[in-house]
């Protein structure tokens, strides 16, 4: 081959190689370069006082409520209900007639009258032996009947009248005058609106920390007072519904805005703590099974299993996973990877819960 035809060749050889060797030293320039640190907000996770509370849907109702109706049936023939009003115990709210029982009355009492005389003269004629004991014995027989039956009759008549139960303020009237009740129709409610209950749910987890005699507190729609009521009772087992345990309380103190049937939220004090470990929610990381956190250590991320307890709208117990003076991130955690540089920025302290 001549020397003029591998002059091409050699030229050609050459500018592969020298191709090789720059890409080489490119591709070695760009692995020794480090990726630039995160810039992230950070948290010091300090021990705080914590007390645990818990809101709730509860319930007013009144210390007392019933519907009225009467024992007897018949005609309303006089009807006493003051609706909205308070009215004291006893007070007679319908009156149904008893003309026909007040006649069986003085027909019973006029044969009482006779048959008490008629065993007064059997009474001096057994003194002298004049009758038998047994005629005698008859004639006392009919008058303990008659007073029997006329005792019969005056509770009969006694249920004509429909009384309060109890002092407290009345209902609507559903009834007029005249009107033909039986023992099924609903002439009026009466509540006791002077004392007041509240009736509501806690789940399974936390029914064991409210005992009886303990406060809670609740607020109603439409006002914004604070009221207090005392626990006096809960349900001897849970709602198989929503494994819920049923509490009543008593209202301490009586104000208009508190209607029986109003809706209310619950407040109750569960624990307290001297020393919790409280995050930001906001650096919880949510994993299929469990929580994680980014911790700032060594100037790299370490990304932290933990394990959470009571909540707030903007923070959470930490259980388990870190210790006090643990630095947390809480920003630019979705461009976080494990063990690449970090570079703090702002730094928040625990600050007391209010």
């Amino acid at each position: 081959m001549r020397p003029m035809n591998r002059l091409p060749l050699l030229l050609s050889t050459l500018f592969f190689l020298s191709c090789g060797s720059e890409k080489e030293k490119s591709t070695t320039a760009g692995a020794g370069k480090q990726m630039p640190p995160t810039k992230a907000e950070a948290y010091i996770l300090t021990p705080t006082p914590f007390q645990e509370s818990l809101e709730v849907p509860g319930n007013l109702m009144a210390a007392e409520s019933v519907e009225i109706r009467p024992e007897s049936s018949g005609k309303i023939v006089r009807l006493n209900i003051p609706e909205g009003r308070s009215v004291p115990a006893g007070h007679l709210i319908a009156k149904i007639d008893d003309d026909d029982l007040q006649a069986q009355l003085v027909k019973l009492q006029t044969q009482l009258e006779i048959a008490e005389q008629t065993e007064s003269r059997q009474s001096k004629l057994l003194a002298i032996q004049g009758i038998s004991r047994q005629d005698y014995d008859l004639s006392v027989l009919q008058v303990r009947n008659l007073k029997a039956d006329i005792g019969i009759l005056k509770t009969a008549i006694a249920k004509t009248e429909v009384r309060a139960p109890f002092a407290g303020k009345m209902g609507l009237k559903n009834i007029s005058i005249g009107a033909f009740v039986t023992s099924g129709s609903v002439i009026t409610t009466l509540q006791q609106t002077q004392q007041l209950k509240i009736d509501f749910q806690l789940p399974e987890k936390y029914a064991g920390g409210l005992k009886n005699g303990m406060l809670v507190e609740f607020r109603v729609t439409g006002s914004s007072n604070n009221y207090e009521a005392t626990v006096v009772a809960a349900a001897p087992s849970l709602t198989e519904s929503n494994r819920s345990l049923n509490f009543r309380a008593v209202v301490r103190a009586a104000d208009p805005a508190l209607i029986p049937g109003a809706f209310a939220t619950v407040k109750i004090q569960l624990s307290e703590k001297s020393a919790a470990l409280m995050l930001p929610a906001q650096a919880v990381i949510p994993q299929a099974r469990g929580k994680k956190v980014i911790r700032y250590s060594n100037g790299k991320a370490e990304f932290v299993d933990i394990t959470t307890g009571a909540r707030t709208t903007d923070r959470v117990e930490v259980l388990s996973g870190l210790n006090a003076g643990d630095t947390i991130l809480m920003s630019g955690l979705m461009s976080i990877r494990p063990n690449s540089p970090v570079q703090l920025g702002k730094i928040q302290q625990a600050t007391q819960p209010q």
